[in-house]
Protein backbone atom coordinates (compact mmCIF):
# COMPACT_ATOMS: atom_id res chain seq x y z
CA UNK A 1 0.00 0.00 0.00
CA UNK A 2 1.50 2.99 -0.88
CA UNK A 3 2.49 5.54 1.81
CA UNK A 4 0.41 9.41 1.48
CA UNK A 5 2.50 12.11 2.60
CA UNK A 6 0.50 14.61 4.97
CA UNK A 7 3.03 17.46 5.13
CA UNK A 8 2.23 19.47 2.04
CA UNK A 9 -1.51 19.82 3.43
CA UNK A 10 -0.71 20.80 6.68
CA UNK A 11 1.42 23.17 5.64
CA UNK A 12 -0.49 24.71 2.98
CA UNK A 13 -3.06 24.77 6.07
CA UNK A 14 -0.92 26.87 8.09
CA UNK A 15 0.65 29.64 5.32
CA UNK A 16 -3.64 29.97 4.72
CA UNK A 17 -4.24 30.86 8.54
CA UNK A 18 -1.01 33.54 8.72
CA UNK A 19 -2.11 34.78 5.53
CA UNK A 20 -6.12 35.48 7.27
CA UNK A 21 -4.54 36.17 10.99
CA UNK A 22 -2.20 39.19 8.67
CA UNK A 23 -4.59 40.33 6.79
CA UNK A 24 -6.71 40.82 9.89
CA UNK A 25 -4.03 42.86 11.62
CA UNK A 26 -3.67 45.05 8.73
CA UNK A 27 -7.54 45.93 8.48
CA UNK A 28 -7.67 46.57 12.58
CA UNK A 29 -4.90 48.51 12.42
CA UNK A 30 -6.18 50.33 9.32
CA UNK A 31 -9.53 51.07 10.78
CA UNK A 32 -8.26 53.16 13.19
CA UNK A 33 -6.62 56.09 11.19
CA UNK A 34 -3.71 57.80 10.58
CA UNK A 35 -3.70 59.92 13.60
CA UNK A 36 -3.18 56.56 16.31
CA UNK A 37 0.22 54.58 15.08
CA UNK A 38 0.21 50.98 16.30
CA UNK A 39 3.69 48.61 16.42
CA UNK A 40 4.83 45.64 18.28
CA UNK A 41 7.90 45.17 20.62
CA UNK A 42 8.36 42.11 22.39
CA UNK A 43 5.00 40.65 22.46
CA UNK A 44 3.24 43.97 23.32
CA UNK A 45 1.26 46.42 21.36
CA UNK A 46 2.62 50.19 21.57
CA UNK A 47 1.13 53.33 20.55
CA UNK A 48 2.21 56.44 19.39
CA UNK A 49 0.67 60.08 20.23
CA UNK A 50 0.45 63.78 19.56
CA UNK A 51 -0.15 65.87 21.54
CA UNK A 52 -0.77 69.73 20.72
CA UNK A 53 0.20 73.02 22.96
CA UNK A 54 -1.52 76.31 22.82
CA UNK A 55 2.31 77.28 24.58
CA UNK A 56 5.69 78.00 22.35
CA UNK A 57 7.80 75.10 21.93
CA UNK A 58 9.85 74.19 24.85
CA UNK A 59 8.57 77.61 26.72
CA UNK A 60 9.43 77.59 30.78
CA UNK A 61 6.73 75.98 32.78
CA UNK A 62 3.75 75.84 30.46
CA UNK A 63 5.73 74.41 27.57
CA UNK A 64 8.05 72.64 29.22
CA UNK A 65 5.30 70.58 31.65
CA UNK A 66 3.92 68.35 28.26
CA UNK A 67 7.20 67.64 27.50
CA UNK A 68 7.96 66.23 30.97
CA UNK A 69 4.65 64.47 30.84
CA UNK A 70 5.77 62.53 27.60
CA UNK A 71 8.72 61.38 29.03
CA UNK A 72 7.32 60.22 32.36
CA UNK A 73 4.80 57.95 30.34
CA UNK A 74 7.37 57.08 27.82
CA UNK A 75 9.38 55.40 30.79
CA UNK A 76 6.19 54.47 32.80
CA UNK A 77 5.04 52.83 29.81
CA UNK A 78 8.36 51.39 28.97
CA UNK A 79 8.14 52.43 25.82
CA UNK A 80 4.76 51.45 24.65
CA UNK A 81 3.07 54.20 24.64
CA UNK A 82 5.03 57.57 23.09
CA UNK A 83 4.10 60.74 22.90
CA UNK A 84 5.38 63.37 20.60
CA UNK A 85 4.34 67.15 21.59
CA UNK A 86 4.12 69.71 19.07
CA UNK A 87 4.14 73.94 20.02
CA UNK A 88 1.60 75.99 19.20
CA UNK A 89 1.57 76.41 15.40
CA UNK A 90 3.68 73.54 14.17
CA UNK A 91 0.41 71.04 13.51
CA UNK A 92 -2.28 73.58 14.56
CA UNK A 93 -2.86 76.92 16.14
CA UNK A 94 -2.66 78.16 19.28
CA UNK A 95 -6.78 78.57 19.52
CA UNK A 96 -6.76 75.28 17.64
CA UNK A 97 -6.08 72.73 20.22
CA UNK A 98 -9.60 71.98 21.48
CA UNK A 99 -10.94 71.54 18.11
CA UNK A 100 -7.96 69.32 16.81
CA UNK A 101 -8.10 66.62 19.74
CA UNK A 102 -11.99 66.83 19.85
CA UNK A 103 -11.86 65.61 16.44
CA UNK A 104 -8.66 63.24 16.67
CA UNK A 105 -6.24 64.93 14.17
CA UNK A 106 -3.95 64.74 17.37
CA UNK A 107 -4.77 62.14 20.79
CA UNK A 108 -3.92 65.11 23.18
CA UNK A 109 -4.02 68.47 23.73
CA UNK A 110 -2.50 71.09 26.90
CA UNK A 111 -3.72 74.27 27.31
CA UNK A 112 -6.49 76.37 29.54
CA UNK A 113 -10.39 75.76 29.58
CA UNK A 114 -10.67 79.12 29.68
CA UNK A 115 -9.70 79.67 26.01
CA UNK A 116 -12.67 77.55 24.89
CA UNK A 117 -15.49 79.66 26.43
CA UNK A 118 -17.00 80.42 23.11
CA UNK A 119 -18.06 77.15 22.87
CA UNK A 120 -18.63 76.90 26.35
CA UNK A 121 -18.85 79.07 28.95
CA UNK A 122 -18.93 76.81 31.56
CA UNK A 123 -14.98 75.56 30.88
CA UNK A 124 -13.98 78.79 32.68
CA UNK A 125 -14.55 77.44 35.88
CA UNK A 126 -12.10 74.84 35.73
CA UNK A 127 -8.82 78.03 34.63
CA UNK A 128 -10.17 80.32 37.06
CA UNK A 129 -12.69 82.39 38.76
CA UNK A 130 -11.44 86.06 39.46
CA UNK A 131 -11.32 86.50 43.07
CA UNK A 132 -12.07 82.64 43.34
CA UNK A 133 -9.85 79.87 44.72
CA UNK A 134 -6.12 79.49 44.62
CA UNK A 135 -3.91 76.49 43.54
CA UNK A 136 -4.23 74.96 46.13
CA UNK A 137 -8.13 75.16 46.77
CA UNK A 138 -8.61 74.32 43.21
CA UNK A 139 -6.77 71.08 43.43
CA UNK A 140 -9.03 70.54 46.49
CA UNK A 141 -11.75 70.95 44.45
CA UNK A 142 -11.30 69.11 41.63
CA UNK A 143 -9.39 66.03 42.70
CA UNK A 144 -11.68 65.74 46.30
CA UNK A 145 -14.92 67.80 45.74
CA UNK A 146 -16.50 66.91 42.76
CA UNK A 147 -14.93 69.71 40.48
CA UNK A 148 -13.21 67.19 38.03
CA UNK A 149 -16.65 64.80 37.68
CA UNK A 150 -18.61 67.86 36.20
CA UNK A 151 -15.49 68.83 34.21
CA UNK A 152 -15.14 65.16 32.16
CA UNK A 153 -19.10 65.96 32.20
CA UNK A 154 -19.27 69.07 29.95
CA UNK A 155 -16.30 67.85 27.64
CA UNK A 156 -17.83 64.66 27.21
CA UNK A 157 -19.91 65.75 24.25
CA UNK A 158 -16.92 67.27 22.78
CA UNK A 159 -15.75 62.95 22.84
CA UNK A 160 -12.59 64.98 25.43
CA UNK A 161 -11.55 63.76 28.23
CA UNK A 162 -9.80 66.52 30.84
CA UNK A 163 -7.60 66.43 33.03
CA UNK A 164 -5.61 68.74 35.69
CA UNK A 165 -2.74 69.62 33.75
CA UNK A 166 -0.59 71.73 35.88
CA UNK A 167 -0.75 74.77 37.82
CA UNK A 168 0.77 78.65 38.00
CA UNK A 169 -0.30 79.73 41.53
CA UNK A 170 -1.58 83.32 42.00
CA UNK A 171 -0.54 85.46 38.96
CA UNK A 172 0.56 89.02 38.83
CA UNK A 173 -2.40 91.28 37.46
CA UNK A 174 -0.12 92.12 34.58
CA UNK A 175 2.04 95.10 32.37
CA UNK A 176 0.86 98.63 32.21
CA UNK A 177 2.90 101.47 30.12
CA UNK A 178 0.66 103.68 32.63
CA UNK A 179 -0.02 103.81 36.42
CA UNK A 180 -3.71 102.96 37.60
CA UNK A 181 -4.47 105.08 40.47
CA UNK A 182 -8.46 104.89 39.85
CA UNK A 183 -11.21 103.09 38.36
CA UNK A 184 -11.13 105.63 35.47
CA UNK A 185 -7.74 104.65 34.46
CA UNK A 186 -9.21 101.23 33.23
CA UNK A 187 -11.63 103.07 30.56
CA UNK A 188 -10.76 103.06 27.15
CA UNK A 189 -7.69 99.95 28.37
CA UNK A 190 -6.98 97.48 25.62
CA UNK A 191 -5.50 94.72 26.93
CA UNK A 192 -4.88 91.21 26.68
CA UNK A 193 -6.64 88.98 29.54
CA UNK A 194 -8.58 85.69 28.93
CA UNK A 195 -11.48 83.97 30.37
CA UNK A 196 -13.82 85.68 33.52
CA UNK A 197 -11.12 88.30 34.03
CA UNK A 198 -11.75 89.66 30.47
CA UNK A 199 -15.16 90.23 30.78
CA UNK A 200 -14.31 91.83 33.88
CA UNK A 201 -12.76 94.57 32.27
CA UNK A 202 -15.07 95.15 29.54
CA UNK A 203 -17.97 95.62 32.43
CA UNK A 204 -15.07 97.93 33.70
CA UNK A 205 -15.16 100.04 30.24
CA UNK A 206 -11.72 98.41 29.05
CA UNK A 207 -11.02 96.35 25.94
CA UNK A 208 -10.30 92.32 26.93
CA UNK A 209 -8.41 90.48 23.69
CA UNK A 210 -7.08 86.90 23.31
CA UNK A 211 -4.07 86.46 22.12
CA UNK A 212 -1.63 83.37 21.98
CA UNK A 213 1.22 84.17 24.14
CA UNK A 214 3.86 83.60 21.37
CA UNK A 215 2.44 87.04 20.02
CA UNK A 216 2.31 89.20 22.92
CA UNK A 217 5.43 91.00 22.87
CA UNK A 218 5.45 92.37 19.15
CA UNK A 219 1.21 93.34 19.97
CA UNK A 220 2.56 95.10 22.99
CA UNK A 221 5.63 96.77 21.45
CA UNK A 222 3.87 98.14 18.68
CA UNK A 223 0.71 99.20 20.38
CA UNK A 224 -1.62 96.68 19.47
CA UNK A 225 -2.45 96.56 23.04
CA UNK A 226 -1.96 98.84 26.14
CA UNK A 227 -0.92 96.35 28.74
CA UNK A 228 -1.28 92.66 28.70
CA UNK A 229 -1.58 89.78 31.83
CA UNK A 230 0.38 86.84 31.14
CA UNK A 231 1.45 84.53 33.89
CA UNK A 232 4.31 85.67 36.46
CA UNK A 233 8.01 86.92 36.40
CA UNK A 234 9.25 83.08 35.73
CA UNK A 235 7.17 83.39 32.52
CA UNK A 236 7.15 86.90 31.94
CA UNK A 237 11.33 87.45 32.02
CA UNK A 238 11.42 84.88 29.28
CA UNK A 239 9.50 86.80 27.52
CA UNK A 240 11.15 90.14 27.94
CA UNK A 241 8.14 92.25 28.87
CA UNK A 242 10.24 94.40 30.98
CA UNK A 243 11.98 95.70 27.95
CA UNK A 244 8.58 97.26 26.44
CA UNK A 245 6.34 97.85 29.53
CA UNK A 246 6.76 100.19 32.47
CA UNK A 247 4.79 98.66 35.45
CA UNK A 248 4.16 95.36 36.52
CA UNK A 249 0.90 95.53 38.79
CA UNK A 250 -0.18 92.79 41.37
CA UNK A 251 -2.15 90.98 42.51
CA UNK A 252 -3.40 88.88 40.11
CA UNK A 253 -7.22 89.08 40.76
CA UNK A 254 -8.10 87.40 37.52
CA UNK A 255 -6.38 84.10 38.12
CA UNK A 256 -5.42 83.61 41.81
CA UNK A 257 -4.64 80.14 41.10
CA UNK A 258 -4.94 78.92 37.51
CA UNK A 259 -5.17 75.07 36.83
CA UNK A 260 -3.43 74.31 32.76
CA UNK A 261 -5.24 70.94 31.12
CA UNK A 262 -4.76 68.29 29.23
CA UNK A 263 -7.38 67.13 27.47
CA UNK A 264 -7.45 63.54 25.66
CA UNK A 265 -9.52 62.24 23.06
CA UNK A 266 -12.09 59.82 24.29
CA UNK A 267 -11.55 57.59 21.70
CA UNK A 268 -8.36 57.45 21.16
CA UNK A 269 -7.52 56.68 25.57
CA UNK A 270 -10.66 53.61 25.29
CA UNK A 271 -8.02 51.90 22.59
CA UNK A 272 -5.56 51.59 25.45
CA UNK A 273 -5.32 49.30 27.54
CA UNK A 274 -5.98 49.45 31.49
CA UNK A 275 -2.68 49.70 32.51
CA UNK A 276 -1.63 52.38 29.66
CA UNK A 277 -4.81 54.50 30.65
CA UNK A 278 -3.95 54.24 34.43
CA UNK A 279 -0.26 55.58 33.31
CA UNK A 280 -1.63 58.86 31.09
CA UNK A 281 -3.77 59.62 34.50
CA UNK A 282 -0.87 59.31 37.25
CA UNK A 283 1.44 61.00 34.70
CA UNK A 284 -1.23 63.98 34.45
CA UNK A 285 -1.11 64.15 38.32
CA UNK A 286 2.38 64.33 38.63
CA UNK A 287 2.55 66.93 35.63
CA UNK A 288 -0.05 69.03 37.64
CA UNK A 289 1.90 69.15 41.26
CA UNK A 290 5.54 69.29 39.28
CA UNK A 291 4.40 72.89 37.40
CA UNK A 292 3.26 74.29 40.53
CA UNK A 293 6.19 73.50 42.10
CA UNK A 294 8.13 74.90 39.50
CA UNK A 295 6.36 78.42 39.20
CA UNK A 296 6.88 78.14 43.77
CA UNK A 297 10.53 77.69 42.97
CA UNK A 298 11.36 80.10 39.99
CA UNK A 299 8.98 83.09 40.52
CA UNK A 300 11.31 84.09 43.52
CA UNK A 301 14.12 84.61 41.39
CA UNK A 302 13.09 86.10 38.53
CA UNK A 303 11.15 88.76 40.62
CA UNK A 304 14.13 90.09 41.97
CA UNK A 305 16.03 90.20 38.77
CA UNK A 306 13.10 91.74 37.46
CA UNK A 307 13.19 94.33 39.66
CA UNK A 308 17.19 94.76 40.78
CA UNK A 309 17.69 94.76 37.53
CA UNK A 310 15.87 95.64 35.02
CA UNK A 311 14.37 98.66 37.13
CA UNK A 312 11.41 97.28 36.81
CA UNK A 313 8.21 99.12 38.71
CA UNK A 314 6.28 96.52 40.87
CA UNK A 315 3.10 98.26 42.07
CA UNK A 316 -0.17 97.37 43.65
CA UNK A 317 -3.34 97.57 42.27
CA UNK A 318 -5.59 100.55 44.60
CA UNK A 319 -8.23 99.13 46.94
CA UNK A 320 -10.73 101.05 45.25
CA UNK A 321 -10.01 99.32 41.87
CA UNK A 322 -9.58 95.49 43.07
CA UNK A 323 -13.17 96.35 44.95
CA UNK A 324 -14.64 97.70 41.79
CA UNK A 325 -13.45 94.95 39.89
CA UNK A 326 -15.07 92.40 42.30
CA UNK A 327 -18.14 93.80 42.48
CA UNK A 328 -18.52 93.72 38.62
CA UNK A 329 -17.28 89.77 38.57
CA UNK A 330 -20.00 89.17 40.95
CA UNK A 331 -22.69 90.51 39.14
CA UNK A 332 -20.80 88.72 35.78
CA UNK A 333 -21.58 84.95 37.22
CA UNK A 334 -24.97 86.20 38.53
CA UNK A 335 -25.99 87.27 35.28
CA UNK A 336 -24.19 84.30 33.42
CA UNK A 337 -25.55 81.91 36.01
CA UNK A 338 -29.11 82.87 35.36
CA UNK A 339 -28.70 82.86 31.50
CA UNK A 340 -27.24 79.24 31.26
CA UNK A 341 -28.40 76.20 33.56
CA UNK A 342 -24.86 74.89 32.70
CA UNK A 343 -23.08 77.50 34.21
CA UNK A 344 -25.64 77.95 36.88
CA UNK A 345 -24.64 74.55 37.88
CA UNK A 346 -21.03 74.42 37.95
CA UNK A 347 -21.09 77.66 39.72
CA UNK A 348 -22.93 76.39 42.31
CA UNK A 349 -20.48 73.61 43.07
CA UNK A 350 -17.63 75.84 42.80
CA UNK A 351 -19.57 78.53 45.44
CA UNK A 352 -20.14 75.50 47.60
CA UNK A 353 -16.70 74.46 48.22
CA UNK A 354 -15.80 77.97 48.22
CA UNK A 355 -17.67 77.99 51.40
CA UNK A 356 -16.78 75.40 53.07
CA UNK A 357 -12.46 76.11 52.00
CA UNK A 358 -12.61 80.17 52.82
CA UNK A 359 -13.91 80.05 56.45
CA UNK A 360 -10.66 77.10 57.02
CA UNK A 361 -8.36 78.70 55.37
CA UNK A 362 -8.71 82.21 56.93
CA UNK A 363 -7.70 80.70 60.50
CA UNK A 364 -5.10 78.19 58.91
CA UNK A 365 -3.04 79.44 55.83
CA UNK A 366 -4.00 83.28 56.29
CA UNK A 367 -3.64 83.26 59.79
CA UNK A 368 -0.07 81.73 59.05
CA UNK A 369 0.69 84.13 56.59
CA UNK A 370 -0.11 87.09 58.76
CA UNK A 371 2.09 85.07 61.75
CA UNK A 372 4.96 85.09 59.57
CA UNK A 373 5.25 88.47 58.37
CA UNK A 374 4.62 89.81 62.25
CA UNK A 375 7.68 87.22 63.29
CA UNK A 376 10.15 89.34 60.24
CA UNK A 377 9.06 92.66 61.60
CA UNK A 378 10.37 92.11 64.82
Amino acid sequence: MKKINWYPPIILGLLALLVITFGTLVASRASLGPAQQFTEVGGQETFEWKLVTTWPKNFPGLGSAPERFAKKVAEMSGGRLKIQVYGAGELVPAMGVFGAVSEGAAQMGHGAAYYWKGKLPAAQFFTAVPFGLNAQEMNGWLHHGGGLELWQEIYEPFNLIPMAGGSTGVQMAGWFNKEINSVEDLRGLKMRIPGLGGEVLNRAGGTAVTIPGGELYTALQTGVIDATEWVGPYNDLAFGFHQIAQYYYYPGWHEPGSILEFIVNKSAFEKLPDDLRAIVRAAARDANQDMLDEYTARNNRALKELVDQHGVQLKRLPDEVLSHLKQINTQLLEETAAEDPQFARIYKAFREFEAQVIPYHRISEEAYYETRSLERDH
